[in-house]
C-alpha cells in the first residue's frame, strides 16, 4: 500500500507519568487500566490503532523504577527490553524543570538507540503555556529528540498532532493487524486488571501492590432475569490475592462492605468492555510474598514461560 506508514510505537516514563491514560485516549478505547498510584501497569500492553493513512502498534509498558522485588525487576525488564523492538519511542515526562535520577536513567537509555525518540510532556493542561519553554529545553540538553510535543493525556489536547507526528516518523510499511484488531491482551486478563483497577482506587497505599487478580471462570449463560429475553449475560468468578491477613481483612471492609464496593464498580467497567450483563462473584485469599515467587508471578501472568 503506497504511502501506509506502520510501525511499533513504545510508550515510556516514569511511574504514574500517565503512559496508559494516554495510549487509551489515542486509541480511543480503553485497555489499559489506570490510577492515580504508581506501578498501576504492570505487564506490556499492545494496542493497535489503525486508519487510512496508516498503523501504529502501542506498547504501554511499566513505569522504570527502582525494583524492590522479583515483580519490580520483571517489570523493569518488560519496560527496559521493549526498546530493542521498536521503531520509535515516545518518551512522557512532567511539565517540570526537575531531572531526577530516574529520567536521567532513561535518558541514558535511550541516548543508544538509532530510532526517532518523541518527547511527549504530559498534563500540559496543569501548567500555563509560557511554563513549558523551560520544560522543553531542559530536556534538550539530554537528548537529540526527533520531536516534542505537549499534551494533556487526561483531556486529549494535542491529540491530533501527537498522532500524525507519530505517523510521520514511522516508515512505509504493511498493515499488521486487521483493521478490527484494538489488543492482543487476552479478554480474561483484561477483566483481571478491572478488578485491580478499582481496587487500587479504593484501598489504602500499603495495600495494592500487594495485590493480583486471577479469574477462576468466564461463563456464557442465559439471562433469565427478563422473561422472554434471548439475551446472553457473563458470570465472571475472580479472586483477589494479598500477601498478608491484614490485608485480606482491609480488602473484604466491615461487613463485606470494601470488597462489594470493589465488584460494584469493576461490574461497571467490565459490562462496558463486554458490552453485554456481568454477574461477578469475588473472593480474597492470602498468597503471602507472591511477588517474590517465580511460580506464583507465572501463574498470575506478570513472568513469561
Amino acid at each position: 500500500m503506497s504511502g501506509f506508514r506502520s510501525g511499533f510505537v513504545t510508550l515510556i516514563g516514569r511511574p504514574n507519568v500517565g503512559k496508559s491514560t494516554l495510549m487509551n485516549n489515542l486509541i480511543g478505547m480503553k485497555i489499559a487500566i489506570t490510577s492515580s498510584k504508581p506501578q498501576t501497569t504492570r505487564n506490556r500492553i499492545q494496542t493497535v490503532y489503525t486508519d487510512a493513512n496508516g498503523q501504529i502498534i502501542f506498547l504501554d509498558t511499566p513505569g522504570i523504577h527502582k525494583a524492590l522485588n522479583k515483580l519490580g525487576e520483571y517489570m523493569d525488564s518488560v519496560a527496559e527490553g521493549t526498546l530493542s523492538e521498536v521503531d520509535e519511542v515516545l518518551w512522557l515526562v512532567e511539565p517540570t524543570t526537575f531531572v531526577g535520577a530516574g529520567e536521567k536513567h532513561i535518558a541514558e537509555l535511550l541516548s543508544q538507540l538509532k530510532i526517532p525518540v518523541i518527547l511527549v510532556i504530559n498534563k500540559m493542561d496543569t501548567v500555563k503555556k509560557e511554563e513549558l519553554l523551560p520544560v522543553i529545553e531542559t530536556y534538550k540538553s539530554l537528548l537529540d529528540f526527533a520531536d516534542i510535543i505537549p499534551v494533556s493525556a487526561a483531556t486529549g489536547e494535542n491529540k491530533e498532532e501527537l498522532m500524525s507526528t507519530i505517523l510521520e516518523h514511522l516508515p512505509e510499511g504493511p498493515m499488521y493487524y486487521d483493521e478490527d484488531t484494538l489488543t492482543d491482551q487476552p479478554e480474561r486478563q483484561i477483566v483481571a486488571e478491572m478488578i485491580r483497577e478499582q481496587a487500587l482506587r479504593l484501598l489504602k497505599d500499603e495495600v495494592p501492590h500487594g495485590i493480583a487478580v486471577s479469574i477462576e471462570s468466564m461463563k456464557e449463560e442465559k439471562d433469565i432475569s427478563v422473561r422472554h429475553s434471548h439475551k446472553n449475560m457473563c458470570v465472571i468468578e475472580a479472586t483477589i490475592f494479598c500477601e498478608r491477613d491484614s490485608h485480606k481483612g482491609i480488602i473484604l471492609g466491615k461487613n463485606g462492605a470494601m470488597i462489594k464496593e470493589i465488584g460494584v464498580r469493576a461490574r461497571k467497567e467490565i459490562e462496558n468492555f463486554l458490552g453485554e450483563k456481568v454477574i461477578l462473584h469475588t473472593w480474597v485469599k492470602v498468597k503471602k510474598d507472591w511477588r517474590d515467587s517465580d511460580k506464583d508471578m507465572k501463574r498470575f501472568g506478570y513472568v513469561s514461560e
